[in-house]
């Protein structure tokens, strides 16, 4: 008798759908907090803030991951502080292509990009934990 060998459960399609769409959700609920409470950061309403989220996921994505392997060398003599810096301005590219989503100034972009993406891993944590297996 052969002996047949565990394998974990794949995920299903639609299971990784409804965890993007789940993490598109909470991303645009980060934004939303965060302009709340940062100087300099406007939302106009829910559908900016969604489409907020579209767009700074895929400026990460692309232009994001671009400028951060040509930066790198000056990432590694910042000791990694200059991704903040890169990370502000794609928060202020996506403001600039976002109607109804406003970052006035750099400071509020580089606090606000922090502030983005700790709202956004917390929310995370509590609404979608790992499963350990």
């Amino acid at each position: 008798m052969a002996l047949m060998k565990e394998s974990k459960p794949s995920r299903s399609p639609r299971r990784l759908r409804l965890r993007l769409l789940i993490h598109w959700v909470l991303t645009a609920l980060a934004v939303w907090i965060v302009a709340q409470f940062v100087p300099g950061i406007h939302v106009s309403g829910i559908t900016a803030a969604l489409i907020a989220a579209v767009v700074i996921g895929f400026i990460n994505a692309t232009l994001g991951l671009l400028l951060k392997i040509v930066t790198f060398p000056l990432t590694i003599l910042t000791l990694g502080l200059f991704w903040f810096v890169i990370n502000a301005l794609m928060l202020k590219l996506a403001a600039a292509l976002v109607p109804g989503f406003e970052v006035r100034g750099f400071i509020p972009a580089f606090i606000g990009s922090i502030l983005i993406s700790i709202v956004s891993w917390v929310l995370q944590q509590l609404l979608m934990p790992k499963k350990h297996s």
